[in-house]
């Protein structure tokens, strides 16, 4: 029989070998080795919020607007509640007389007209009505008088009371009161009278 010679690979090399088939993937039993993957996450980011400014609109305050107050003139009761047109009218403060600064045509004059005691006679010129009321004119004393009807009132109903220590001045004459009497003169000559319930004078 013949005898067949194979050539024999040195352990060497068939160790070689192996090495070389597992290094290329091996048998094909073994699975391929997985590639790492190494994925890089991007930088955080960091948002701040910044808080959206608020403006606030006050309401506006309220004005309050504070009215003009003009004080009233110092005066003494000479003003318009004794004024009836161009005359002014006035009662005592006991009721006893109704009193007035009269503009009349070509004359001023100032009087009361009440019940009074003791009253002259009668002058024999008075046809009507005398001794009711006592009066000063522009020129000469003070004294009784004779009228037909009540001359000292404005038709307003009850005048207002002269108050004791305010005197009305008006017209060129001035006239004041107590608790029962009223006194009126004649600026400028000083003539007048003073007239009471219970007494009377004439100058």
């Amino acid at each position: 029989m013949r005898r067949v010679t194979l050539p024999c690979l040195g352990v060497g090399a068939a160790l070689t070998a192996v090495l070389a088939l597992t290094a290329c993937g091996g048998s094909p039993d073994t699975p391929a080795a997985t590639e790492a993957t190494t994925t890089i996450a991007p930088p955080a980011t960091t948002t701040t919020s910044v808080p959206t400014p608020t403006t606030t609109t006050a309401d506006p305050t309220p004005v309050t607007t504070v009215p003009t107050t003009t004080a009233a003139a110092t005066t003494t009761l000479t003003d318009v509640q004794f004024q009836r047109n161009e005359s002014y009218f006035f009662s005592s403060p006991d009721g006893s007389f109704t009193c007035g600064i009269l503009r009349l045509p070509g004359r001023t004059e100032a009087g009361c007209e009440g019940v009074t005691t003791p009253v002259p006679p009668r002058p024999d010129d008075c046809m009507v009505s005398w001794g009711n009321g006592i009066r000063v004119e522009n020129t000469g004393r003070g004294a009784f008088m004779c009228s037909g009807g009540q001359v000292y009132t404005s038709g307003a109903g009850t005048e207002p009371v002269l108050a004791p220590g305010t005197p009305l001045a008006e017209l060129g004459y001035t006239c004041e009161t107590t608790v029962s009497s009223v006194t009126c003169t004649n600026d400028e000559t000083g003539h007048g009278f003073t007239v009471a319930p219970d007494s009377n004078e004439t100058f």
